[in-house]
């Protein structure tokens, strides 16, 4: 089965094709060609994953699917939320947002956050949502290199390491995004 990945990100792109089971195609918007920017203006995570997915199906009138995720952190009432990507500036400077995010945490006790990821899928015209979600806390300072975005700082509940410390397997087998993806590949093998 061929689907369409809403996404130009290269990291997450790699991130779902290492989860994908046997039998699916994974094709992204560079594929397609697709150059335009989506506006995501919704003030959800759900809303914002079905402009994405719509978009691309409006156009192309494929099957796909379109993710949105926000790192919600409590001592900052839920920021940087569906701002997560663009919580330093207009665009996806995963760089500054981090060090946004770790100026903002100075000096708070209470560091727990979590990510929270939301898939609209767009199957033969009918929309289906997923979420994973992943709870954590938020570190003063980073660790590891690998994954991308607030990753260096997140550390899940249960695991004494960052994302950005875990290998992609283990990172993908606990993440929000490892989460919602289950769910949606469930969803798509018992069809």
């Amino acid at each position: 089965m061929e689907l369409v990945f809403v996404t130009h990100n290269k990291h997450k792109l790699k991130e779902v094709s290492q989860m994908l089971p046997s039998g699916f195609l994974l094709r992204s918007l560079d594929d397609l060609g697709f150059t335009d920017e989506i506006e995501e203006n919704a003030a959800t995570l759900e809303g914002n994953a079905t402009i994405k997915s719509q978009t691309i199906f409006n156009r192309y009138h494929c099957d796909c699917f379109a993710d949105d995720t926000g790192l919600e952190v409590e001592a900052l009432n839920g920021a940087p939320g569906i701002h997560s990507a663009r919580f330093a500036t207009d665009g996806h400077d995963f760089e500054a947002n981090l060090q946004k995010l770790m100026s903002l945490m100075e000096g708070k006790k209470n560091r727990k956050a979590r990510f929270r990821t939301v898939i609209s899928l767009i199957l033969e015209g009918k929309e289906h949502q997923f979420e994973g979600i992943v709870n954590g806390t938020i570190i003063d300072i980073r660790k590891g290199t690998e994954g991308f975005g607030y990753d260096p700082v997140f550390i899940p509940d249960g695991y004494a390491e960052t994302f950005a410390e875990m290998d992609a397997d283990l990172k993908n087998s606990i993440s929000h995004r490892g989460r919602a993806f289950r769910k949606l590949c469930d969803f798509l093998e018992t069809r």
